[in-house]
């Protein structure tokens, strides 16, 4: 991005064993304060199986995933809920106090153009459905996991990275 002499540079990132500091610290804070970890895939399902309520209950009900989860149906209800909204606004503040909130579409070239936000929105309902099938997200099963020195955890975090590593030489193959 240019920055001409009207335009404000924004804040430098973090320093990242700082962040992980602070990251690490709110985890703890989390555990301490709900009981439960980090997470943001729970939102998801909880809304989902809160919108299946509303439109096909009897499927909803009768569906062995989403079941459980439709008898305190109403997604405020839930911590993770609340977790999340206050993850997008502190995300949407952090932002603009750093100078660093506009709208662009990042990308290599052959991403780029009307495909990107396609090719962005099928990675990320991929990356949904495989942390739904993980039992969690990268901070809620990643994170969170770890923490509590599940092995589940360890094992995701191995294939995550080995999958991002796999991801990165495939696409490079590609140029």
């Amino acid at each position: 991005m240019q920055y001409s002499k009207n335009t404000i540079k924004p804040s430098a990132y973090w320093n990242p064993l700082l962040a992980g500091l602070a990251l690490g610290l709110v985890l703890l804070l989390t555990f301490v304060s709900t009981g439960h970890g980090l997470g943001a895939t729970g939102f998801t399902t909880r809304l989902i199986a809160w919108l299946g309520m509303q439109v096909v209950p009897a499927a909803t009900l009768a569906n062995d995933y989403l079941g459980g989860m439709a008898e305190d149906t109403y997604p405020l209800n839930a911590w993770i809920s609340w977790q999340v909204i206050g993850l997008a606004i502190g995300a949407l503040v952090s932002a603009y106090l750093a100078h660093r909130i506009y709208f662009q579409l990042d990308g290599k070239v052959f991403l780029g153009g009307a495909k990107r936000p396609i090719t962005a929105l099928l990675g990320g309902l991929l990356a949904g459905f495989g942390a739904r099938i993980a039992a969690g997200c990268t901070s809620g099963l990643g994170l969170s996991g770890a923490a509590t020195l599940s092995i589940a955890a360890f094992v995701f975090l191995a294939t995550f990275f080995a999958a991002g590593i796999l991801a990165t030489k495939l696409m490079k193959v590609g140029q």
